[in-house]
């Protein structure tokens, strides 16, 4: 079977709305993938503002938000289908929304972006909420995209993201793990805009400064880093845990950046050793690095660094892998809903059972 799908991702970096169109099939369980258009639309100040801020929000102004968040990704995507001519070729839209709130000890979580506005507006059906099915089960509906890691990239035993918050997955010969590591991106970000810049390009200002050990040891001290996994990370963890320790000592910008990059260095390795404990028989070694932390020049370097006594060496897809490869898993999880197949292992969330997530919203009359 052949299916044409949207896949949209807005990530806790805030870079933007990432929208893919890819071209899926499926052939006695082998799945084969194509992107076929890629587009990252950034958001708007204003809008920006808005995501940054959710979580201070009364539950009204949160709706509100919710409702108008995907009437916008809604018309995003009519714009993207117009500028690239896909008119009548999109069989559905998967939407991962923006997390705001996340609490799987409460078995609660939220993303922004209604699915039925995005199905209002499109004309299209749409898969939304997909985490929510999984915290109903006691999982942690986090990370949400190693069921297409296996699917699509599965010659990997070990892969890496680096997004707004890094995540990492291994698999062995029984099981397939996954969890979120430390925050990345949107607190190098942070640190970054302070200088008067998005991001820092390269890692420049990062290879500039010195890693400051005393702030460095209070951020690797956080209780998280020592739970066992399955486990999650909220976006506020990076914003008001580790991002405040940085403050509080008046680094400047090059330190705290450079402070910051070995943070996620030593997190990352010492979550990699864990992993290849659960390999009891030939240990991988090459990891699959995507997300936009893998054009980190001075992280990779870092990174590569460290991973080397291991055995392990970092491999780079394509640049749309690289850059689009959740808002892609995104499109087969819409896919799998739509076909009533799972979309979340319960072996990386810790859920009762392996579970088939997402809404469903008709976008087209009957």
């Amino acid at each position: 079977m052949i299916y044409r799908a949207i896949g949209i991702m807005s990530g806790s970096s805030l870079d933007g709305l990432d929208i893919v169109f890819a071209e899926l099939s499926e052939s006695a369980g082998k799945w084969e993938y194509e992107i076929r258009q890629a587009e990252t639309k950034e958001f708007p100040g204003e809008l920006k503002a808005k995501l940054q801020s959710a979580g201070q929000l009364s539950a009204l102004e949160y709706l509100r938000l919710h409702s108008s968040f995907g009437h916008y990704i809604g018309h995003q995507v009519k714009l993207f289908i117009e500028a690239n001519n896909l008119q009548h070729q999109v069989q559905v839209i998967s939407s991962h929304g923006h997390t705001v709130f996340h609490e799987p000890n409460n078995r609660m979580t939220a993303q922004l972006g209604d699915g039925a506005a995005i199905a209002a507006v499109t004309g299209i059906n749409v898969v939304s909420d997909l985490r929510a099915m999984d915290l109903a089960l006691g999982g942690q509906g986090a990370p949400i995209v190693p069921l297409g890691e296996k699917l699509f990239f599965g010659d990997y035993k070990l892969l890496l993201n680096l997004g707004g918050i890094a995540n990492i997955s291994a698999a062995n010969d029984t099981d397939y793990i996954a969890f979120d590591v430390c925050p990345a991106n949107r607190v190098l970000n942070m640190l970054a805009e302070e200088a008067g810049k998005t991001y820092d390009k390269d890692g420049l200002l990062a290879s500039k400064g010195f890693v400051r050990d005393e702030v460095l040891f209070k951020m690797n001290q956080q209780p998280y880093y020592t739970r066992p996994f399955p486990k999650s990370l909220a976006n506020d963890f990076g914003v008001e845990t580790i991002y405040p320790l940085l403050k509080q000592a008046n680094l400047s910008t090059s330190d705290a950046l450079r402070t910051m990059v070995e943070h996620i260095c030593i997190q990352l390795t010492r979550s990699t050793g864990r992993l290849l404990n659960t390999f009891k028989e030939t240990r991988p070694t090459k990891m699959l690095v995507t997300g936009g932390g893998a054009h980190n020049e001075f992280l990779m370097q870092r990174l590569q660094s460290a991973l080397s006594v291991m055995g392990i060496k970092l491999e780079l897809p394509s640049k749309a892998v690289i850059d689009y490869k959740e808002a892609l898993i995104m499109a087969l999880l819409g896919v799998l809903r739509w076909r009533e197949e799972n979309t979340v292992m319960h072996s990386v969330t810790g859920a009762q059972r392996s579970s088939i997530g997402g809404a469903v919203w008709m976008g087209q009359e009957a």
